[in-house]
């Protein structure tokens, strides 16, 4: 497709999407809203570490809250002149919360993982839709393909947000706008802080070039990052279960 030249961000404190923001400000990215829960933090970061983008607008927006979805394509609609790319980036990892999980933990996790974001994107796409042109780019998880007995939790969560992004873009096929599918493996940046990296464990940096090159494409991708974990999972998709227990541990 062509370059985008405006873009919302949904979870603009994200290191994924930050670092996706400064590998598009290379391709013509210049304008761009930031919708985050704490903006405060955010405002922070980019004291610190500016984004090399002309204008930058941050608004406040709970993913949680399904009454704010419609003003925030108004709001990013009217600030960008019309939105080129949309970047869910939502979500929270909550390691451990396996079974010792309460129910209002596991509700959290669901929210912020699925049902917020997907209801958010529920109405963007619309938009989208009618102005006939646009990307979604939906960062997921491999941990959606295999949930894992210490965090299986955030795995159906991300699980049932991937369904609904493919889902999403054969609704959407035919009418402009494209949806893409990022599925990075453990990720090393502040969600993973303190955390054992896991083997083929990437970068921000590594799943913004990911990005980037997804949306050169003319069509819906699935992209893994790295590359490795595509086949890899497809594999680790149809291993006994008793085998994935003990190659996953207690990861």
């Amino acid at each position: 497709m062509t370059a985008a030249r405006t873009a919302l961000v949904l979870g603009g404190n994200s290191d994924i999407a930050l670092a996706t923001l400064h590998r598009l400000a290379d391709a013509g990215l210049d304008r761009v809203v930031l919708a985050a829960r704490d903006v405060e933090a955010l405002e922070r970061r980019l004291e610190t570490n500016p984004l090399p983008i002309a204008e930058v607008t941050i608004v406040a927006w709970d993913a949680l809250d399904p009454t704010g979805h419609v003003p925030l394509v108004e709001t990013a609609a009217e600030a960008l002149g019309g939105i080129d790319l949309v970047l869910c980036a939502v979500g929270s990892l909550g390691h451990g919360a396996g079974i010792a999980a309460t129910s209002a933990s596991a509700a959290s996790l669901f929210e912020s993982n699925f049902s917020g974001p997907a209801t958010a994107l529920t109405d963007i796409a619309q938009y989208l839709v009618e102005r006939g042109f646009g990307s979604i780019v939906v960062l997921s998880s491999v941990a959606a393909l295999r949930p894992r007995r210490s965090n299986y939790l955030y795995g159906s969560a991300k699980a049932g947000l991937d369904a609904f992004a493919l889902g999403l873009a054969d609704a959407v096929a035919g009418s402009g706008v494209l949806v893409h599918v990022i599925r990075p493996g453990f990720v090393t940046s502040k969600m993973t802080t303190g955390l054992r990296p896991a083997p083929f464990a990437t970068t921000p940096e590594a799943v913004a070039d990911a990005i980037a090159d997804a949306l050169t494409s003319e069509k819906s991708r699935i992209v893994h990052v790295p590359r490795v974990l595509g086949p890899l999972f497809a594999l680790l998709r149809i291993t006994p279960r008793p085998i994935w227990r003990r190659i996953a541990g207690d990861r």
